[in-house]
């Protein structure tokens, strides 16, 4: 089978790839798969990728207790029903549900799912009957799920009865499909904060997988500001105790549904959480390529690490006598062998698995059975990590441009895209959008009595002139100075009284709080300068 180990001549120039997918397939076939099959790391870890998790569409995986919203969120994204869609305040979702494109409404079977080539489901074959019976796939055409696959989840529920009635490894079922989903998205109920002692669980397990968690506290319009405050609070120490990470996790406030808020006084918060929120599902299409050169790394470190673990203890097995006693002291020791191999080899501790649920893996294997170090191996995955990965980067930054405008479209990612319900419209530097009159006109009499102050000449004031007003602001000189620019409409270097009113009119804005524009927008020119403008 590895017969090619044996070729000194193996070529040391990176490889040449047409696309990212097909040289990320590649590069796992040909340098990294060989070092987990000779090491048994898909007992261990993970199984064998197949080209479909590298082909596949984004996918968001959502994840929180019962009746916390998710499949409410989902109708809410697509904007319409999905086929095996069940909704209530008790926990109804008991299936995991992959929501994806398809040319007709239908339901295909987690049996059948697994046996498609073309779907990224195959070795889910391995959790057996009681999860796969537990496991559909929901097709419909919807433009949202053209660039997005979505994966809902059974709620999760408090005690050690429903984890046991699962049949099936609730938790390794999630770890399995974090890693090769694009965002994770926890829900919270505003209502029921705490997190169960299985929830708690799957959130560890979803561990090395932080840069993709994203939390949504829902339901927030049910609750006063004064409590929501409280709720957000009681919510960030909580996730601080379960995720160990020294960054704070993203928390989206906000209430995902299509009915009236009950208590509308947070209503542009919720405005402008949804829309953070929003660009960054839709921009998962144009960071797919990235994501999946991410993973593929982070699986390789893993893989070398396996790989010394694997090698050290076979070297300490005896050939003949004292096996099983052997054994029981290298799975006791195992922390030690960690350390030694950590300073060997240079390795941040980061990058080793699990103590404790290793030393549990170990148990059941022969560790005689297990193959000595091959460097030739491990070679192989250092020169795809040292060279080939830096040329797919290139790729992947090439693909980037040459699709820019890769992002999800559809459904509610389209309600407040243009129009009077876009967010932020009307608002800022927005104002007077629609009005026929100059906005910046109804407090020019107030703009043109410091006009005059400033000694105009020919009509007009000067750099010089202008800047002691503007400077009465207390903006940066950063921010005044591109006011200026977008004031200057003529640029010839001074301001007339209309150009002095529309930077005021700016200042104005940005001290309201409102990003400035990037150019003036139409509205905003003087109606004198539209002519020059133009």
């Amino acid at each position: 089978m590895f017969s090619w180990l044996g070729n000194d001549d193996r070529r040391k120039d990176p490889e040449v790839f047409q696309t990212v997918s097909e040289g990320l397939k590649k590069l796992y076939k040909t340098k990294l798969l060989p070092l987990e099959e000779h090491y048994k790391f898909h007992e261990f870890h993970s199984p064998a990728l197949e080209d479909a998790d590298f082909d596949n569409k984004p996918m968001v995986l959502l994840v929180g207790q019962y009746s916390t919203g998710k499949t409410t969120f989902i109708r809410y994204l697509l904007e319409q029903e999905f086929p095996g869609m069940r909704i209530g305040p008790e926990p109804t979702t008991d299936s995991f549900i992959a929501v994806m494109h398809g040319d007709v409404e239908g339901i295909v079977p987690g049996n059948a799912l697994v046996v498609d080539p073309k779907k990224p489901f195959r070795k889910l074959n391995a959790f057996g009957n009681a999860f796969l019976n537990r496991f559909v796939c929901a097709q419909l055409p919807n433009p949202v799920l053209e660039s997005i696959s979505i994966i809902d989840t059974p709620g999760i529920l408090s005690g050690e009865k429903q984890r046991i009635s699962r049949g099936y490894d609730f938790a390794a079922v999630l770890e399995w499909f974090a890693e090769r989903v694009d965002r994770i998205i926890l829900l919270f109920d505003a209502h029921k904060l705490d997190i169960s002692d299985e929830f708690s669980e799957v959130i560890k397990a979803l561990k090395n997988h932080e840069d993709k968690i994203r939390v949504v506290l829902n339901k927030a319009d049910q609750i006063e500001t004064q409590q929501l405050m409280r709720v957000y609070g009681a919510l960030m120490w909580s996730l601080g105790k379960i995720v160990n990470t020294p960054e704070v996790i993203r928390v989206y406030i906000g209430s995902f549904w299509s009915h009236p808020l009950h208590i509308p006084d947070n209503r542009k918060l919720f405005e402008a959480e949804e829309q953070d929120l929003f660009k960054d599902i839709q921009s998962l299409p144009r960071n797919a390529a990235l994501r999946k050169l991410n993973d593929l790394i982070k699986r390789a470190r893993l893989a070398k690490v396996h790989a010394y673990i694997i090698s050290s203890l076979k070297k300490e097995m005896p050939a003949v006598f004292g096996k099983e006693n052997k054994k029981k002291e290298l799975i006791g020791s195992l922390g030690e062998i960690y350390s030694k191999i950590e300073k060997e080899h240079q390795i941040s501790p980061g990058d080793f698995p699990n103590l404790k649920k290793m030393q549990e893996l170990l148990q059941s294997h022969d560790l005689n059975k297990f193959q000595p170090l091959k460097s030739k191996l491990l070679d192989m995955v250092d020169d795809m990590l040292a060279h080939d990965i830096a040329q797919l980067m290139v790729l992947v930054r090439q693909e980037e441009t040459q699709r820019p405008n890769q992002v999800v479209k559809g459904g509610a990612f389209e309600g407040t895209m243009n129009g009077p319900f876009g967010h932020g419209y009307g608002e800022g530097a927005g104002e007077g959008i629609d009005e026929i009159e100059w906005v910046v006109a109804r407090d020019k009499p107030m703009y043109d009595e410091i006009f005059y102050t400033l000694s105009p000449v020919n009509g007009k004031v000067t750099g010089a002139n202008a800047k002691k007003e503007m400077v009465k602001s207390k903006l940066p000189n950063t921010v005044l100075g591109k006011i200026w620019k977008l004031a200057d409409i003529d640029k010839d270097g001074m301001l007339d009284d209309e150009e002095f009113a529309l930077a005021n009119h700016l200042i104005k804005v940005k001290l309201e709080g409102h990003e400035l524009p990037s150019d003036i927008p139409s509205h905003l020119i003087p109606p004198s300068k539209r002519k020059i403008a133009e």
